[in-house]
């Protein structure tokens, strides 16, 4: 692990893009309750973006954190997203509007967010990064970094561009280790290179390795130490040098519980249940499953115009392979029905596919889909 940052006061950390909702409206009162056994159980690192929960993330955030507890009780991390900004002009009256929607007068930590070999160079030719490291030297940011989704040149070539990047924030898990596309080692071992600490996101890979195949599952089960299938998924993250910090986008009190139980005394992964991930890894890989995290970016901001809920069809069709899940057809209809597309209505515009972190072939996987579902 890495020390950096003290004032991050575990190697824990709350991600606010998944947080619990009635309906469509965040539910408050359960946020706050989870903000309380959080700060209560000794964590302070919260991570928000304005496109989370289409701009609740945010607002949330001040009714359950900053309105509530004093400024030294919680850090919280916010993100320029490419979307809100097409000209250097742009950047500073959208950061206003992040700080006045959260509640404070800065940022512990400024993320240039989801970057890319493509959206790089619009960050490069709007001088995001010198704007937010101006915003910095007047206080309004501690710390700037950067979220990455890309491959592991792109990211060498970001850091050596701009060496003044204090921290990264990754996709990381035991599954993604040592997969080719999102190259989670090669791009650990870039920020090690550059001597950056890193901060994981999707360590349990958007909640798939938290439900298991049978197979998989009676692995951990062998071990007997009671402990949930996230927790190894994030003990995995935390387990490695240089990680300063793991998120975890928990949606209800069970989920923060669990979290907290094994991360407030935290142990490294010991070399018995090292083995039995690597099982588990090997067993996911036979599977043919789509890497999607469910992070909603594809159909968030109107990128898709047909309205296909892609990322809950997606998983009823991972369920269906991993479980043999025929109810699975059932909640495919359902998804598909009063207003939302069927995975065959796409029209192949792309517009998913241009801001996919994962860069999944959104629009081949829909016509996989749609051969599974709608025959």
């Amino acid at each position: 692990m890495d020390n950096s940052f003290s004032q991050i006061k575990t190697f824990f950390g709350f991600g606010c893009m998944r947080l619990p909702m009635i309906g469509s409206e965040v539910d408050i009162e359960q946020f706050k309750e989870m903000t309380d056994y959080f700060i209560e159980n000794g964590f302070n690192y919260f991570d928000t973006a304005h496109g989370y929960i289409d701009g609740k993330s945010e607002l949330a955030i001040k009714e359950a954190l900053t309105k509530r507890y004093s400024r030294d009780k919680y850090l919280l991390t916010d993100k320029l997203t490419e979307s809100f900004f097409n000209s250097e002009e742009d950047i500073r009256p959208f950061f206003q509007s992040q700080l006045d929607a959260c509640g404070v007068e800065y940022f512990d930590f400024y993320l240039m967010h989801a970057q890319n070999a493509v959206n790089f160079e619009k960050f490069k030719k709007c001088n995001a990064y010198e704007t937010a490291f101006k915003l910095k030297e007047e206080g309004k940011i501690k710390h700037v970094g950067l979220s990455f989704h890309d491959k592991a040149e792109v990211l060498d070539n970001i850091l050596t561009t701009y060496p003044q990047i204090e921290i990264v924030q990754i996709q990381f898990n035991y599954v993604d280790y040592d997969d080719a596309s999102v190259q989670s080692k090669k791009v650990y071992d870039v920020c090690r290179k550059h001597n950056k600490p890193i901060i994981v996101m999707e360590p349990v890979k958007g909640g798939s390795l938290v439900n298991l195949p049978e197979k998989a599952q009676q692995i951990f089960d062998e071990l007997n130490a009671g402990l949930s299938n996230a927790s190894y998924a994030i003990r995995f993250a935390a387990s490695q040098e240089g990680i300063r910090l793991v998120l975890s986008g928990m949606s209800d009190m069970a989920q923060m519980k669990d979290n907290v139980s094994y991360m407030k005394d935290f142990k490294p992964l010991s070399e018995t249940e090292m083995g039995a991930v690597a099982r588990v890894t090997a067993i996911f890989k036979g599977l043919d499953m789509i890497p999607c995290t469910a992070c909603h970016y594809c159909v968030e901001e109107n990128h898709c115009p047909m309205a296909i809920k892609i990322p809950e069809i997606f998983a009823c069709y991972n369920r269906k392979k991993i479980f043999n899940d025929w109810n699975q057809n059932m909640y495919y209809s359902r998804i598909t029905s009063e207003g939302a597309g069927k995975a065959s209505d796409c029209i192949q515009c792309g517009g998913c596919e241009n801001v996919c972190p994962q860069h999944l072939e959104i629009r081949n996987l829909l016509e996989t889909v749609a051969a599974e579902f709608e025959k």
